[in-house]
């Protein structure tokens, strides 16, 4: 075994020096190493949470300006209808889909009082008052009942179609039409009521009429939540731009959830509403058993005082009862 030398010997102090110098120096300067790098790493972070910030900042202020204009245009549209809550009768017509004047409607209302208190004089009793009460029925009472039934039928029947009107309008949009050729298509190809209603929005902005007075004159003719949403998504995407595809395609999802929903409610009172039925009936049906069975007995309640007064004291309870239990049954959602 070879001997040491002492240049050996002095090379192996000089690596041992230097590891010591380099361990020494590393020891010294790592605090101020890591201290540098954690700096640049909260600055990175504090950047990237600016940036973060920023971005959610510009997020919530798009949707708070959306929400702004929703509560806007909602806010006018209720102003508008405040404004026109008296109710001609030229438009109650339109709305039940009648396509007559007034005077003719006052006119078969006349003939329908006559024709009623003839029969009231005939088959029931020549007391005035009687009479006059059927007279009042014949010509205020039945005639409006009638136009409102026509009314609640048309716009169920809108209310059917108008999802599917929606739809054809957002795939319209996806395919690049622009919406007034969309509105075209529906009042060409939709069944009644919802092609007369869009053929008069077609035809009032071919001559001019802006858009917003189109919807609004469509809400007061159809006065439904359904019409007043899909006039607030046109109103809202001509003022502020946006996917109104996408926005048209929402708005049928909720209308047809509201379908469902209603058909639900209606299926689940209808058990109620046929037991409040066969109450309301009952006296009715009664009255006509015992009338055909013994006239005699019954006619003292048409000939005599007391009888008219027992009948007007009945009917008044009856219409009570009849009105709570309508209010029972009946939902509004």
């Amino acid at each position: 075994m070879d001997e040491i030398t002492p240049e050996t010997m002095q090379l192996i102090a000089i690596g041992i020096a230097a590891i010591c110098l380099t361990a020494v120096v590393y020891i010294i300067a790592s605090p101020y190493l890591s201290g540098q790098m954690q700096a640049e790493k909260r600055l990175h972070g504090v950047t990237e949470n600016k940036s973060n910030r920023s971005h959610r900042r510009v997020k919530d202020e798009e949707v708070s300006n959306r929400r702004k204009q929703v509560s806007e245009t909602l806010k006018e549209l209720e102003d508008k209808q405040k404004q026109s809550e008296k109710v001609s009768l030229r438009l109650r017509l339109q709305r039940a889909g009648l396509d007559i004047t007034p005077n003719v409607f006052w006119g078969a209302s006349a003939v329908c009082g006559a024709v009623v208190s003839l029969l009231v004089f005939v088959f029931m009793s020549s007391n005035p008052l009687i009479i006059g009460a059927g007279v009042f029925v014949g010509t205020i009472g039945i005639p409006r009942w009638v136009v409102k039934k026509l009314t609640s039928r048309r716009q169920n029947k809108f209310i059917n179609e108008f999802a599917n009107a929606i739809d054809v309008i957002v795939r319209g949009v996806k395919t690049g039409l622009p919406l007034n050729e969309c509105l075209g298509i529906i009042a060409r190809e939709s069944p009644s009521p919802v092609k007369e209603e869009f053929q008069d929005l077609v035809e009032q902005t071919r001559v001019g009429i802006p858009l917003a007075d189109c919807f609004d004159r469509m809400m007061q003719r159809t006065p439904l939540a359904e019409v007043k949403f899909f006039a607030i998504v046109i109103g809202i995407q001509s003022q502020a731009g946006g996917n109104l595809s996408e926005a048209l395609g929402n708005l049928s999802a909720v209308l047809r959830d509201r379908k469902r929903l209603h058909a639900r409610v209606k299926a689940v009172s209808a058990e109620a509403k046929a037991s409040a039925g066969v109450l309301g009936a009952l006296p009715f049906c009664v009255m006509l058993m015992v009338y055909f069975a013994t006239p005699d007995y019954i006619s003292l309640l048409f000939t005599t005082k007391k009888g008219n007064f027992m009948l007007l004291g009945a009917a008044i309870w009856m219409s009570f009862g009849v009105l709570t239990m309508k209010k029972m049954i009946n939902f509004k959602f």
